[in-house]
Protein backbone atom coordinates (compact mmCIF):
# COMPACT_ATOMS: atom_id res chain seq x y z
CA UNK A 1 0.00 0.00 0.00
CA UNK A 2 2.92 2.82 0.90
CA UNK A 3 4.74 1.34 -2.05
CA UNK A 4 1.59 2.37 -4.65
CA UNK A 5 1.21 6.05 -2.21
CA UNK A 6 5.07 6.55 -3.38
CA UNK A 7 4.56 5.79 -7.57
CA UNK A 8 1.26 7.85 -7.18
CA UNK A 9 3.19 10.80 -6.05
CA UNK A 10 5.76 10.60 -8.70
CA UNK A 11 3.67 10.12 -11.76
CA UNK A 12 1.56 13.56 -9.80
CA UNK A 13 5.24 15.32 -9.76
CA UNK A 14 6.13 14.19 -13.26
CA UNK A 15 2.98 15.70 -14.67
CA UNK A 16 3.36 18.69 -13.69
CA UNK A 17 7.10 19.21 -14.74
CA UNK A 18 5.70 18.24 -18.00
CA UNK A 19 2.91 20.54 -18.23
CA UNK A 20 5.34 23.92 -17.13
CA UNK A 21 7.81 22.87 -19.63
CA UNK A 22 4.90 22.35 -22.50
CA UNK A 23 4.16 25.56 -21.80
CA UNK A 24 7.57 27.59 -22.02
CA UNK A 25 8.53 25.60 -25.28
CA UNK A 26 10.75 27.64 -27.63
CA UNK A 27 8.78 29.45 -30.42
CA UNK A 28 5.68 30.41 -28.92
CA UNK A 29 4.99 33.88 -28.97
CA UNK A 30 5.43 36.09 -25.95
CA UNK A 31 3.33 39.33 -25.07
CA UNK A 32 5.51 42.05 -25.20
CA UNK A 33 5.93 44.89 -22.62
CA UNK A 34 4.21 47.65 -22.60
CA UNK A 35 5.77 50.72 -24.30
CA UNK A 36 5.10 54.26 -22.51
CA UNK A 37 4.37 56.39 -24.63
CA UNK A 38 7.19 59.20 -25.49
CA UNK A 39 5.63 62.71 -24.32
CA UNK A 40 8.24 64.65 -26.84
CA UNK A 41 6.91 63.05 -29.80
CA UNK A 42 3.88 63.80 -29.19
CA UNK A 43 4.20 67.36 -28.11
CA UNK A 44 6.87 68.08 -31.58
CA UNK A 45 3.85 66.29 -33.51
CA UNK A 46 1.86 69.70 -34.46
CA UNK A 47 5.29 71.92 -34.92
CA UNK A 48 5.66 71.57 -38.49
CA UNK A 49 2.19 72.99 -39.03
CA UNK A 50 3.04 75.99 -36.48
CA UNK A 51 5.82 77.22 -38.88
CA UNK A 52 3.46 78.33 -41.48
CA UNK A 53 1.55 80.67 -38.95
CA UNK A 54 5.14 81.39 -36.91
CA UNK A 55 5.63 85.37 -36.76
CA UNK A 56 8.10 87.09 -39.05
CA UNK A 57 11.20 86.73 -37.37
CA UNK A 58 12.41 85.96 -34.07
CA UNK A 59 13.70 88.83 -33.15
CA UNK A 60 17.57 87.82 -34.10
CA UNK A 61 18.02 88.30 -37.62
CA UNK A 62 21.23 87.49 -39.15
CA UNK A 63 23.75 90.02 -40.46
CA UNK A 64 22.97 91.74 -43.73
CA UNK A 65 25.96 91.26 -46.43
CA UNK A 66 26.76 91.47 -49.93
CA UNK A 67 26.25 87.67 -51.92
CA UNK A 68 28.93 88.65 -54.91
CA UNK A 69 28.56 86.00 -57.29
CA UNK A 70 31.64 83.68 -57.73
CA UNK A 71 33.70 83.29 -60.54
CA UNK A 72 33.11 79.97 -62.62
CA UNK A 73 36.09 77.69 -63.28
CA UNK A 74 38.19 77.33 -66.11
CA UNK A 75 39.78 74.94 -68.55
CA UNK A 76 37.48 71.86 -68.82
CA UNK A 77 37.97 69.05 -71.43
CA UNK A 78 34.05 69.09 -72.19
CA UNK A 79 33.25 70.06 -76.05
CA UNK A 80 29.61 71.43 -76.45
CA UNK A 81 27.82 70.12 -78.98
CA UNK A 82 26.76 73.33 -80.76
CA UNK A 83 30.76 74.39 -81.07
CA UNK A 84 29.57 77.95 -79.38
CA UNK A 85 29.03 78.35 -75.62
CA UNK A 86 26.41 81.27 -74.48
CA UNK A 87 26.11 82.85 -71.32
CA UNK A 88 30.13 82.67 -70.60
CA UNK A 89 31.24 84.56 -67.25
CA UNK A 90 30.51 85.50 -63.81
CA UNK A 91 26.85 83.36 -62.79
CA UNK A 92 27.37 81.15 -65.26
CA UNK A 93 29.01 77.79 -65.24
CA UNK A 94 31.62 78.43 -68.56
CA UNK A 95 35.07 80.82 -67.70
CA UNK A 96 36.89 82.68 -69.89
CA UNK A 97 39.44 80.01 -71.74
CA UNK A 98 36.82 77.14 -72.03
CA UNK A 99 36.57 75.75 -75.24
CA UNK A 100 33.35 77.24 -77.45
CA UNK A 101 33.49 80.68 -75.68
CA UNK A 102 33.31 83.63 -78.62
CA UNK A 103 34.99 86.45 -77.68
CA UNK A 104 34.41 90.21 -79.63
CA UNK A 105 35.63 93.88 -79.19
CA UNK A 106 38.38 94.83 -80.44
CA UNK A 107 41.70 97.59 -79.01
CA UNK A 108 43.41 100.51 -79.97
CA UNK A 109 47.45 101.53 -80.13
CA UNK A 110 50.11 103.86 -80.83
CA UNK A 111 53.46 102.49 -82.39
CA UNK A 112 57.00 104.19 -83.44
CA UNK A 113 59.94 103.09 -85.11
CA UNK A 114 62.01 103.61 -88.10
CA UNK A 115 61.13 107.27 -88.39
CA UNK A 116 57.45 107.40 -87.69
CA UNK A 117 54.42 106.92 -85.62
CA UNK A 118 51.16 105.32 -86.07
CA UNK A 119 47.53 105.35 -84.15
CA UNK A 120 45.33 102.01 -84.87
CA UNK A 121 42.21 100.74 -83.94
CA UNK A 122 41.66 96.70 -84.41
CA UNK A 123 38.20 95.10 -84.43
CA UNK A 124 38.04 91.78 -83.63
CA UNK A 125 36.29 88.04 -82.95
CA UNK A 126 38.04 85.14 -81.23
CA UNK A 127 36.84 81.56 -80.32
CA UNK A 128 38.45 79.24 -78.35
CA UNK A 129 38.61 76.17 -80.30
CA UNK A 130 40.10 74.27 -77.21
CA UNK A 131 41.01 75.23 -73.57
CA UNK A 132 42.73 78.25 -73.53
CA UNK A 133 43.55 78.23 -77.25
CA UNK A 134 42.22 80.81 -79.09
CA UNK A 135 41.93 81.45 -82.94
CA UNK A 136 40.96 85.18 -83.51
CA UNK A 137 40.30 87.20 -86.77
CA UNK A 138 41.72 90.96 -86.85
CA UNK A 139 41.25 93.99 -88.64
CA UNK A 140 43.87 96.44 -88.13
CA UNK A 141 43.84 99.90 -89.39
CA UNK A 142 46.36 102.39 -88.89
CA UNK A 143 47.18 105.81 -89.58
CA UNK A 144 50.84 106.77 -90.31
CA UNK A 145 52.60 109.83 -90.01
CA UNK A 146 55.69 110.89 -90.41
CA UNK A 147 57.38 114.40 -90.53
CA UNK A 148 56.09 115.25 -94.30
CA UNK A 149 53.12 113.08 -95.06
CA UNK A 150 50.55 110.90 -93.69
CA UNK A 151 49.35 107.57 -94.80
CA UNK A 152 46.76 104.75 -93.91
CA UNK A 153 47.78 100.48 -93.90
CA UNK A 154 45.07 98.13 -93.67
CA UNK A 155 46.22 94.96 -92.23
CA UNK A 156 44.27 91.78 -92.08
CA UNK A 157 45.54 89.14 -89.43
CA UNK A 158 44.89 85.11 -88.27
CA UNK A 159 46.00 84.52 -84.78
CA UNK A 160 46.75 81.85 -82.93
CA UNK A 161 47.14 82.28 -79.02
CA UNK A 162 47.59 80.50 -76.26
CA UNK A 163 46.28 82.47 -72.64
CA UNK A 164 47.32 80.91 -69.46
CA UNK A 165 45.34 81.17 -66.42
CA UNK A 166 47.10 82.60 -63.41
CA UNK A 167 43.74 82.30 -61.54
CA UNK A 168 40.36 82.79 -62.24
CA UNK A 169 40.55 86.38 -63.57
CA UNK A 170 43.79 86.70 -64.53
CA UNK A 171 45.71 85.42 -67.98
CA UNK A 172 48.78 85.54 -69.61
CA UNK A 173 49.16 84.81 -73.24
CA UNK A 174 51.06 84.72 -76.21
CA UNK A 175 49.95 84.84 -79.71
CA UNK A 176 51.37 85.28 -83.77
CA UNK A 177 49.06 87.13 -86.27
CA UNK A 178 49.93 86.41 -90.23
CA UNK A 179 48.32 87.97 -92.61
CA UNK A 180 48.13 90.54 -95.41
CA UNK A 181 48.77 94.48 -95.28
CA UNK A 182 47.23 96.62 -98.43
CA UNK A 183 48.83 100.21 -98.58
CA UNK A 184 47.97 102.56 -101.63
CA UNK A 185 50.72 102.80 -104.11
CA UNK A 186 52.76 99.81 -102.98
CA UNK A 187 49.39 97.46 -102.45
CA UNK A 188 49.27 94.29 -100.77
CA UNK A 189 51.97 92.59 -99.11
CA UNK A 190 53.06 89.95 -96.35
CA UNK A 191 52.60 90.81 -92.60
CA UNK A 192 53.01 89.29 -89.34
CA UNK A 193 52.59 90.16 -85.92
CA UNK A 194 54.04 87.99 -82.46
CA UNK A 195 52.06 89.74 -79.58
CA UNK A 196 52.95 89.35 -75.51
CA UNK A 197 49.87 90.34 -73.28
CA UNK A 198 47.77 89.86 -70.29
CA UNK A 199 43.36 89.18 -70.02
CA UNK A 200 42.11 90.60 -66.77
CA UNK A 201 38.30 89.98 -66.00
CA UNK A 202 35.82 93.12 -66.02
CA UNK A 203 32.71 92.75 -64.56
CA UNK A 204 30.33 89.98 -65.72
CA UNK A 205 31.96 89.38 -68.88
CA UNK A 206 34.09 91.89 -69.85
CA UNK A 207 38.52 91.39 -70.18
CA UNK A 208 40.45 93.99 -70.71
CA UNK A 209 43.62 93.67 -72.80
CA UNK A 210 47.16 95.61 -72.75
CA UNK A 211 49.41 93.60 -74.86
CA UNK A 212 52.75 94.75 -76.87
CA UNK A 213 53.34 93.49 -79.93
CA UNK A 214 56.18 93.89 -83.40
CA UNK A 215 54.55 94.97 -86.29
CA UNK A 216 56.41 93.53 -89.80
CA UNK A 217 55.65 93.60 -93.24
CA UNK A 218 57.64 93.60 -96.52
CA UNK A 219 56.24 97.32 -97.39
CA UNK A 220 59.91 98.87 -97.60
CA UNK A 221 58.37 102.35 -99.07
CA UNK A 222 55.65 104.23 -99.04
CA UNK A 223 55.42 106.48 -102.60
CA UNK A 224 53.64 109.86 -102.85
CA UNK A 225 53.89 112.82 -105.19
CA UNK A 226 55.86 114.80 -102.67
CA UNK A 227 58.89 111.74 -102.62
CA UNK A 228 58.86 108.71 -99.92
CA UNK A 229 56.08 108.48 -97.08
CA UNK A 230 58.20 106.37 -94.83
CA UNK A 231 60.27 103.18 -94.76
CA UNK A 232 59.71 100.67 -92.30
CA UNK A 233 59.97 97.26 -91.85
CA UNK A 234 58.87 96.42 -88.17
CA UNK A 235 57.22 98.80 -85.29
CA UNK A 236 56.73 97.72 -81.46
CA UNK A 237 53.24 98.42 -80.64
CA UNK A 238 51.40 99.21 -77.64
CA UNK A 239 47.76 98.31 -77.53
CA UNK A 240 45.17 98.32 -75.23
CA UNK A 241 41.48 96.01 -75.91
CA UNK A 242 38.22 95.54 -74.37
CA UNK A 243 36.37 92.41 -75.45
CA UNK A 244 33.44 90.92 -74.11
CA UNK A 245 32.32 86.86 -73.81
CA UNK A 246 29.52 86.13 -76.12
Amino acid sequence: MKRHTMLATMLTAMCATATATAQTMPGDPVDPAPVEEDADASENAGEGDTDKTAPPNDGDLPKAQSDDDVQPEVASPIVPGSGLVEQAGVGGVVGYGRVGVLELGGSAGFASGGGMSSFDVAPSIGWFAADNLELSAILDISHVRTDNESGTIATILAEPSYHLPFNRTTFGFIGIGVGGAYVKGPGLAFAMAPRLGANFLVGRSGILTPSISWQYNTHETMDTNMGTLLQVSSAVRANVGYTVMW
